[in-house]
């Protein structure tokens, strides 16, 4: 009998001991969920404060660099500088995420450090976009509102990002150029001075009088009010094209009346050319006979001048036959 009590003694106290250990793997168990649900929850809290946090030190900054003098008017540096402490801000919040939730960070930032090449590698367009960006912020090649040509490609400057300039050109097209493009290409400011010019190329026959096409060019943009009396306006024969004279006018304007300017100048010069009677050549097509009248006829430019003496010669010969 004391041979089988002792067996089921064992038993039961084998179960005890494994009911013990299961009650405290379920108690451990219990306190880790909670301990989990209460970080998580705290993680969850933080990164809620995070992002509000970043709004507001960006908010703060966008206030604070509007008080600076140097600032005040520059909207390029203020959405830069918004934009990195809002960056900023954000990262350090992740990081206290992660920490809260029991990840090693250090951990993280040795493999990060590990990898870094590996990452600076696929990411250095991205990484050369930022530093651009940067770049263009310290060297200020042109601000937000400027007009601004880069390879061709011509619009106002509307945002300065990390990564990319944002223009809209005349007809309201979005143009988005990588910073590393910006930089490494070249950058036509058209509107960073104050005055610019406008230079149109007008012509005239080579029998005109040169002198007084001159003056009347002069006074047509001396007498439109956008045009600046310093520097004067200027003209000058410029060159001697194959059928016309060219002359060059040179007015001074405000950089943001240039383009209205420019269209009423030389509309202006056509006009008070036509009007003084000075003519402006063009081309034109004369059919020449060559050889037999059954071969194709030679076609050929002449100017306004050249057909006028054409047809008086024909005129002549047409005249003395009716005599004889």
């Amino acid at each position: 009998m004391s041979n089988f009590v002792s067996p089921l003694t064992e038993a039961v106290a084998a179960g005890q001991k494994a009911v013990a250990v299961d009650a405290a793997m379920i108690a451990k168990l219990t306190d880790m969920a909670g301990d989990f649900a209460i970080n998580l929850s705290i993680a969850l809290i933080i990164l809620v404060v995070t992002v509000f946090v970043s709004k507001w030190a960006a908010g703060v900054t966008r206030r604070a660099l509007s008080r600076v003098r140097g600032f005040r008017h520059d909207p390029t540096v203020l959405s830069f500088a918004v934009q990195v402490v809002r960056v900023v801000v954000l990262i350090v919040g992740f990081i206290a995420v992660l920490q809260r939730l029991g990840v090693q960070t250090t951990s993280i930032i040795a493999v990060l450090g590990a990898a870094s090449l590996a990452v600076g590698l696929a990411l250095q367009g991205t990484l050369s976009n930022v530093a651009a960006g940067v770049l263009l912020l310290v060297l200020r090649p042109y601000r937000v509102g400027d007009v601004i040509d880069i390879g061709g490609v011509a619009g106002s400057v509307q945002r300065l990002d990390l990564f990319t300039t944002q223009m809209s050109n005349a007809n309201n097209h979005k143009i988005v150029v990588p910073n590393s493009k910006v930089l490494g290409d070249t950058i036509l400011n058209l509107s960073g001075q104050k005055t610019r010019r406008v230079e149109i190329n007008f012509t005239v026959g080579y029998g005109e009088d040169l002198n007084a096409a001159r003056r009347v060019l002069a006074a047509v943009a001396e007498l439109h009010e956008k045009v600046l009396p310093d520097p004067a306006p200027w003209t000058g024969v410029t060159g001697l094209l194959d059928s016309a004279v060219q002359i060059t006018l040179h007015a001074w304007v405000e950089s943001g009346d240039w383009w209205q300017t420019q269209a009423d100048l030389m509309q202006g010069g056509k006009e008070a050319l036509d009007a003084a009677d000075i003519e402006i050549p063009f081309p034109h097509q004369v059919a020449v006979p060559y050889g037999d009248e059954d071969v194709m006829p030679v076609v050929t430019v002449r100017t306004a001048e050249q057909k006028a003496e054409r047809d008086r010669v024909s005129g002549a010969d047409e005249a003395l036959q009716g005599e004889g």
